[in-house]
């Protein structure tokens, strides 16, 4: 793995899985577990990706139900996450440090203190954190906020072509974990 050179940012907001850890979440068994949220609310989600399931548990007035469904495969896979090697890079760079990502803002919480991370962290914005989800700029933004941080002083580090578009609309430099994507 190459780890990026993030010396010349005065702080630094990294995504999560993918990037600090691998969450250990089967998404088969997730999105299994999701359609069925959505069924008993008269949705047929047999076709659907989770992102579309979370659209469509909208419309149906169930994303809380669906919310709570999806945190918990992620809280569980966090408990059993494995550490990569860029949360080393973090633990050690002594500069303002946030967390943005795609995964429940428990999920999160709980990846960090299971890999003794989370007294690295000063902000940390999930998925259901604030209303709006990467790519909007929006959870990105609201992490540099909550460390007192300027777009501009700030990088954004993650793995998938996704968080590179985050950055590029909230106007933050960017970084991939290991020199490209590896997935959305």
């Amino acid at each position: 793995m190459t780890l990026p050179d993030l010396s010349a940012f005065d702080a630094v907001v990294y995504d999560l899985d993918g990037t600090l850890v691998d969450l250990r979440v089967d998404w088969n068994d997730t999105a299994r577990d999701a359609a069925a949220v959505l069924r008993d609310a008269g949705v047929d989600a047999d076709s659907m990706d989770l992102w579309k399931m979370l659209d469509a548990a909208d419309e149906a007035g169930v994303r809380d139900e669906l919310e709570r469904e999806i945190a918990a495969h992620e809280r569980e896979g966090a408990w059993v996450s494995d550490r990569l090697p860029l949360a080393d890079l973090l633990a050690e760079d002594g500069v303002p440090s946030g967390v943005c990502s795609l995964n429940a803002e428990d999920a999160c919480r709980v990846a960090l203190d299971v890999h003794d991370l989370a007294a690295h962290v000063d902000a940390v914005v999930g998925r259901d954190t604030v209303a709006m989800q990467k790519p909007d700029p929006e959870p990105l933004l609201t992490t540099l906020e909550r460390m007192a941080v300027g777009p501009d002083s700030a990088v954004f580090v993650g793995d998938s072509a996704r968080d590179e578009v985050t950055a590029d609309r909230a106007g933050v430099a960017f970084r991939y974990v290991d020199g490209g994507p590896s997935g959305v």
